[in-house]
């Protein structure tokens, strides 16, 4: 049999009756090693420093924990802390708040191991596979690529030289194979920020979040604890043909909640809900019978679009197109990206549309619909049917 594996065990289960002999007497919960509890401080001296743990013996955490650079104590006697449990040894709880902040060796890595407790390590240098990561004690240890971080980097390099906290996933060979995951933590992290996010986040709150990804629907954003989408018909009150040209990797923005759902995890949000509505003032800015210069932004089968500004778009339908001559197309007359003078014909503000018609071309004195609108005197239909017949047309293309 191992004698280290007997020497654990014969430990353990002496420090199993010393916690529960405890329990019995303080009437107290029993600490787990690894187990992360508030502590508050009761004194501090030149090498440890005696804890209030709400257990019926006092907690001690190496001095040293508690030090800056320069050997300064940064906390004082009344503080609340927060620090894993290590062992039991003589009626001694012993804490520390990671390891690596005071004089660590195999055998406090190991302890660190066997209870989950996040280890202070630095990213040396990339070899095959990972990092190499420096630990206390200049003990070395490796961190596989996939366990660095909680999604691919794209610039791996960037890590060396950074300080990073980590859990040991393999102990073996006494120490000499380490490997330690990254990855574990700040999962950990995310859950704890998720399960507070759900007592807490609401449909219509503003919220700070990064982009983590874009693709051609929209952009993945993360809001710390939870991964949502931006859609691209949230993004502006504006067309966006590509959000690569809007957005980046790693930009920081301010977006409102816009819809929750714990039991699938699906989370949207919306960038434009943060800007004010140009439609609120449409009336005052675009009025019936003004005159605009636009952009002719997308041509459609039954009409023209213009930009007046950005997230106000108007109308041209193809019967005012043409200076009186009948057209098949509006792109017969007019070509994306073309700077247009137009006139305010009619304004919808219930569906957000407004009809435009050429400068120079006299506006209808009678009020209709917009349905009414996209449809053409010659009897090519509504919009609806116009939409169509323009499929009809690609479905016999592609049978011939």
């Amino acid at each position: 049999m191992n004698t280290e594996n007997l020497d654990y065990e014969e430990e353990q289960e002496s420090e199993d009756f010393a916690a529960l002999l405890e329990e019995s007497m303080g009437k107290t919960s029993r600490l787990d090693i690894g187990q992360k509890a508030k502590a508050t401080i009761l004194q501090i001296g030149k090498e440890w420093v005696f804890l209030d743990v709400g257990q019926k013996c006092e907690g001690v955490l190496d001095v040293r924990e508690l030090q800056n650079a320069d050997g300064e104590v940064t906390a004082q006697v009344g503080d609340v802390i927060e620090a894993y449990f290590m062992s039991r040894a003589g009626g001694e709880l012993r804490f520390t708040t990671r390891v690596g902040s005071g004089a660590s060796g195999h055998a406090q890595l190991e302890e660190a191991w066997r209870g989950g407790i996040p280890v202070d390590g630095r990213v040396e240098k990339e070899i095959k596979g990972g990092y190499e990561i420096a630990l206390p004690g200049n003990v070395r240890a490796f961190c596989p690529y996939s366990q660095i971080g909680l999604r691919r980097q794209d610039n791996p390099e960037e890590l060396v030289g950074q300080s990073v906290s980590v859990k040991i996933t393999q102990f073996s060979e006494q120490g000499r194979n380490i490997v330690v995951s990254r990855r574990q933590l700040l999962e950990e992290q995310r859950q704890t920020q998720a399960q507070q996010l759900r007592k807490t986040l609401k449909e219509g709150d503003r919220v700070k979040a990064e982009v983590t990804s874009l693709r051609p629907f929209g952009a993945f954003v993360d809001i710390g604890g939870i991964e949502g989408l931006l859609p691209i018909s949230e993004v502006s009150y504006g067309r966006v043909e590509n959000l690569e040209e809007v957005l980046q990797v790693g930009q920081q923005l301010e977006l409102v909640v816009k819809k929750i759902d714990w039991q699938d995890n699906k989370f949207s949000f919306s960038l434009r809900d943060t800007f004010a509505d140009p439609w609120g003032n449409v009336e005052k800015t675009f009025p019936v019978g003004s005159q605009h210069q636009g952009t002719v932004s997308r041509l459609a089968q039954f009409g023209a679009f213009v930009t007046l500004e950005e997230g106000i778009d108007g109308l041209i339908h193809i019967s005012k197109l043409g200076e009186g001559r009948r057209i098949g197309h509006p792109r017969e007359v007019l070509k994306e990206g073309q700077a247009l003078d137009v006139v305010v014909e009619k304004i919808d503000l219930a569906q957000k549309r407004i009809s435009l018609v050429p400068a120079g071309m006299e506006i209808a004195t009678e009020q209709t619909s917009w349905n009414e609108a996209v449809s053409t005197a010659s009897g090519l239909g509504s919009f609806g049917e116009l939409l169509k017949a323009s499929q009809d047309r690609k479905d016999r293309k592609k049978k011939r």
